[in-house]
């Protein structure tokens, strides 16, 4: 499939941000987007374009049943190179995504290939201070206009991109978590492994809840006890407890984190004892106030990783370490940050450089 390209005229191209760093998370877009659409069996029509309102069908399914994906990368730019942190693992991630969801599969080659072509046309789009990136957001939605539940027969795959500094606002710095034991996020046989609009729905009231606290982030527990780990709201998570590192495993609940996966080989590479094993909130809670646990970390594409501070549950805070930031979650994010911006040996082959 051949991809065109129509770029803005000289006078519609806008400034980037001076300061991204102050700039709120995901707020402000770049001059240029990628699209294709699928009908009839196949895709067509790939173009790169500039930024503008989608234009749907107010019967579009997307819209009405939840048909839609999405995935979250990172490009960044060093010493003029572009560079990207395993996206095959993404559009890889996606395919998958898109089978639970009913969605016809893009061609991986063909998306990476376009994506670097996007990032070429807006790489003056992409900042250099550190802690900043361009936010990569691959997105596909069903578009066929019709009301019934069924899989679409039409879709729209577009790509998005966004200059932004740190996720949480606290920047780099101990977050507080908020554990909800009332809702759940997923259950076993839906589709919480799937990079889907409706799983994220699902959490925002939980998030208000959160907020209403004075904390950051959601951390969820299985839907059938109420007892086990699974993953905070944008995040897998870790606790490093006595002689070994806990994240809970992989699961039809959980999204496969292509960050939690970087982070676990890092970890060995240190010569951690990490154990992908259930971990129960009361095992977190007991082993704060024992002080076995003296580290926990959430990671993902937009935090990278993040410091746990504390934990609010049932009504309690229980802060962890005296709310610092623990040194294996520090060398953490500076050694894969620093993989991920080039200023850091890449001895797993994890970087992409986008000539």
């Amino acid at each position: 499939m051949e991809l065109q390209i129509e770029r803005v005229t000289e006078g519609d191209r806008r400034e980037p941000p001076k300061d991204v760093l102050k700039v709120p998370f995901g707020t402000v877009f770049t001059d240029h987007m990628l699209s294709m659409s699928f009908q009839d069996g196949k895709w067509n029509e790939a173009s790169i374009h500039g930024f503008r309102p989608l234009s749907l069908s107010p019967a579009a399914l997307c819209l009405h049943y939840g048909q839609g994906i999405f995935e979250g990368m990172k490009a960044y730019r060093t010493r003029d190179r572009i560079l990207l942190f395993r996206p095959e693992k993404n559009f890889e991630r996606m395919n998958i995504s898109a089978d639970r969801m009913v969605m016809p599969k893009i061609d991986s080659s063909f998306a990476l290939e376009s994506l670097k072509e996007l990032l070429r046309i807006d790489r003056d789009w992409i900042p250099t201070v550190p802690g900043s990136s361009l936010y990569v957001r691959p997105t596909m939605i069903a578009t066929q206009p019709k009301l019934g539940v069924k899989p679409s027969s039409q879709y729209l795959y577009y790509v998005i991109l966004s200059p932004v500094g740190p996720y949480f606002k606290e920047g780099f710095s101990p977050v507080k978590i908020y554990v909800s034991t009332k809702h759940v996020r997923a259950a076993e046989g839906g589709v919480g492994a799937a990079k889907t609009m409706g799983n994220y729905a699902a959490s925002l009231y939980a998030g208000t809840k959160a907020a209403e606290v004075g904390t950051s982030q959601v951390l969820w527990l299985d839907a059938h006890e109420r007892k086990w780990l699974e993953e905070m709201g944008t995040s897998n998570v870790f606790v490093k407890l006595d002689d070994e590192v806990v994240t809970p495993p992989l699961s039809d609940t959980i999204l496969h984190g292509i960050t939690r996966d970087s982070v676990i080989t890092l970890l060995r590479d240190y010569g951690h004892k990490v154990n992908e094993r259930p971990i129960s909130i009361d095992e977190v809670i007991e082993g704060i106030e024992s002080n076995k646990v003296d580290e926990m970390f959430g990671c993902g594409t937009a935090a990278i990783i993040a410091p746990i501070g504390s934990l609010w549950h049932e009504g309690s805070s229980h802060e962890i370490s005296g709310g610092q930031t623990g040194r294996l979650t520090q060398k953490l994010f500076n050694d894969l940050t620093g993989i991920q911006s080039g200023r850091v040996q890449d001895s797993h082959g994890w970087v992409l450089e986008v000539d």
